[in-house]
């Protein structure tokens, strides 16, 4: 099924990052040039946790994608059905009209959301010079597993979890795509994304 266009929609205001612990990892401020981050990966692999890391350490807006999701496609995954690209198709399109709203204001952002698959990257990229994506992989089964189990008032249900996997393309060279090694505790995660994606703090 081809990439759905994504058209500017009116979307909802971003919520402010929080650091997980509060504090700022550096000691100081950190001033980055403007920026949107998508912060992509399967369920598990905690895309939420980061991005919200992230973006209360630079004092960005976040938004966390599955906020974006339909009332159809949320109770679909509450019953315990996977989505399919007919069914992400309309949430893309959500996603692509925070990243396009936020650009047009001049400001940055963290958004967290799947994109599990190359078209989904792709067409949230395209066009979008501001826009970086970072993946976070995970190898490891049983952890994706396990951080499932211990997440409670979720729609998204654990027994999912083997959707995603069979479904996800992981990204490849070529793709403007950094995926990051997410088995490592978030703060240090929050670190490798910054000094991979060049934002340094100013001097």
């Amino acid at each position: 099924m081809p990439p759905p266009s994504c058209q500017l929609a009116s979307g909802r205001r971003g919520r402010p990052g929080r650091p997980a612990g509060g504090g700022d990892i550096y000691g100081k401020a950190v001033r980055l040039r403007r920026v949107i981050v998508l912060v992509a990966g399967v369920a598990g692999s905690g895309k939420s946790t980061i991005g919200a890391l992230l973006a209360g350490q630079l004092g960005w807006e976040f938004e966390d994608g599955d906020d974006l999701h339909s009332a159809s496609n949320i109770a679909k995954m509450k019953a315990g059905h996977p989505l399919t690209d007919e069914d992400r198709r309309p949430w893309l399109v959500a996603v692509a009209a925070w990243i396009d709203q936020r650009t047009a204001a001049g400001r940055s952002g963290v958004i967290a959301c799947s994109a599990l698959k190359r078209s989904y990257r792709d067409t949230l990229l395209a066009g979008r010079p501001d826009l970086q994506m970072v993946f976070l992989e995970v190898i490891d089964r049983d952890t994706l597993a396990a951080r499932l189990q211990r997440r409670h008032g979720h729609f998204f249900r654990p027994a999912l979890l083997d959707s995603q996997l069979a479904a996800v393309e992981m990204p490849v060279p070529g793709e403007r795509v950094t995926v990051v090694d997410d088995d490592q505790p978030p703060s240090d995660v929050v670190r490798e994304i910054i000094r991979r994606l060049g934002l340094e703090r100013s001097s």
